[in-house]
């Protein structure tokens, strides 16, 4: 493609009818629903891969991935109803491209506690039944709850689910035991979440639940990037967008980080609510509420020379909390080592063994400690973090620290470094919009800050977005 200069008419190749910021999943699959429609798309990917928090790396002779624990919304082939199979239909995609095969089983653990769920709410239902006999009715009605809201509903105003759940459930330590997962996988709001986004993952999790390809997210990006070029998609790695260029109050196109420019009819951003406005000259008329989270994490990958199930840990993925009640919020520390997730990849219902064992443990983190030290106490960090959330871990799991061949650990400088997220939050902003519309005419959001969730509701964002403004 030929850059054009400013002032001159712009050539044809640098004109769209829309321009996506972000070769994430949404962005992706919000390129190919338009060009299902003959829709000239470009993707635009600052960095080398494309993914964003969804990505992989090689290290060490090793595939990582770097977001993903599991897919959640799991179905089985041919399921006619659920997420996966209304994003399956709308990409037009099968089931077998993703090859996604469930889980073993997880749990959450909190002292004197633990709750069991699979791909089946029938185990977990059970388990409450067992241990809090009391509170089984008020969770089953909750359920019912759930299963009669609309987590779509475009309103502006927010609900604390806190509040709803109180409503039907009054021991204090099942209510955090049912909100850890929920946070831990979606919640950019400290210690609550809108009714919403609860509604999203309780279905998401306990109804639906966990399954994964036998490769991890790569066999998933590389359908989504295959089908998008097959449609005539043009992906720009080492595009990075400089500023969403307007005129008259409408977004006409961007400026590369080089000073090329692109013109669009349209503009959609996967960047995030707060990164998208700071994309804009100060009187595009962003207010407070694009302002970025602060919930971001620390997480250690550990390769071992053995699968996890030969010592004894079998289970999928554990949420654990070391207290009675969880802290879900940004710590005053470099990491909060009383809670977190520990992931299995290996324990999904393979028909073949993974090569090598891995454990991976996330924790909370506090941004500004990781973006402020200096390598000489950066790189140590990581070593001292990982050594502690490791600790942490073996009071819930067999221990495995003495079967790690290698490490690495990712911090919320990574994640700002390879997603662009503001203090490196993981789930964006605390103040989601959902109509996916900004101040600024002709100029979307898509992705986490328009409110749906993980790697289905991620694309499920991206189609719903390109359906509602952006094909019409």
């Amino acid at each position: 493609m030929t850059g054009t200069n400013p002032g001159t008419d712009p050539a044809v190749d640098d004109r769209y009818d829309v321009i996506i910021i972000g070769a994430g999943l949404s962005g992706l699959a919000a390129g190919i629903r338009l060009a299902y429609y003959d829709k000239r798309v470009c993707v635009l990917e600052r960095h080398t891969t494309i993914g964003g928090l969804n990505s992989f790396y090689r290290l060490r002779k090793k595939n990582h991935d770097v977001g993903l624990h599991a897919v959640t919304n799991w179905r089985p082939p041919g399921t006619k109803k659920g997420p996966l199979s209304k994003l399956l239909r709308q990409l037009r995609i099968g089931w077998e491209d993703f090859g996604l095969v469930e889980q073993n089983g997880s749990s959450v653990v909190f002292p004197g506690q633990k709750l069991r769920f699979t791909n089946d709410i029938a185990i977990l239902e059970s388990d409450i039944a067992e241990r809090f006999p009391s509170q089984i009715d008020g969770f089953r009605r909750l359920t019912r709850h759930v299963d009669e809201s609309d987590p779509f509903d475009l309103s502006p105003e927010e609900t604390s689910s806190r509040k709803v759940v109180g409503d039907f459930i009054s021991d204090p330590l099942l209510a955090e035991m049912i909100f850890c997962p929920l946070f831990f996988y979606g919640s950019a709001t400290p210690d609550d979440m809108d009714w919403r986004q609860f509604v999203i993952l309780f279905r998401a999790l306990y109804q639906e639940g966990f399954g994964r390809p036998w490769a991890g997210v790569r066999p998933i990006m590389k359908v989504v990037t295959r089908k998008f070029k097959e449609l005539g998609g043009d992906l720009k790695l080492r595009h990075g967008v400089q500023q969403i260029d307007r005129e008259e109050g409408r977004a006409v196109g961007v400026t590369l980080d080089d000073g090329r420019k692109l013109y669009g009819d349209k503009v959609l951003s996967s960047a995030g609510a707060a990164e998208t406005a700071r994309l804009c000259d100060p009187d595009a008329g962003f207010d407070d509420t694009y302002r970025p989270g602060g919930i971001s994490f620390v997480e250690s990958i550990s390769i071992l020379d053995r699968e996890p199930a030969s010592f004894g840990h079998d289970e999928t993925i554990v949420f654990y909390c070391h207290d009675e009640r969880l802290a879900y919020r940004c710590p005053e520390t470099p990491v909060d080592t009383r809670s977190g997730i520990i992931c299995s990849p290996n324990n999904y219902q393979y028909d073949e063994p993974q090569p090598d064992g891995r454990i991976r443990i996330t924790a909370l983190a506090e941004p500004a400690y990781w973006f402020d030290s200096p390598d000489e106490e950066y790189y140590p960090a990581k070593e001292r973090v990982a050594a502690e959330i490791a600790e942490s871990s073996v009071k819930v799991m067999p221990d495995f620290r003495r079967y790690v061949t290698d490490l690495d650990v990712f911090t919320p400088r990574t994640i700002k470094k390879y997603t662009g997220h503001l203090n490196g939050a993981v789930y964006g902003s605390p103040h989601k919009f959902r109509d996916g519309c900004t101040p600024v005419e002709n100029l979307f959001l898509c992705g986490t800050d328009q409110g749906y969730l993980g790697i289905i509701g991620a694309m499920l964002s991206g189609v719903s977005i390109a359906n509602m403004h952006l094909l019409r």
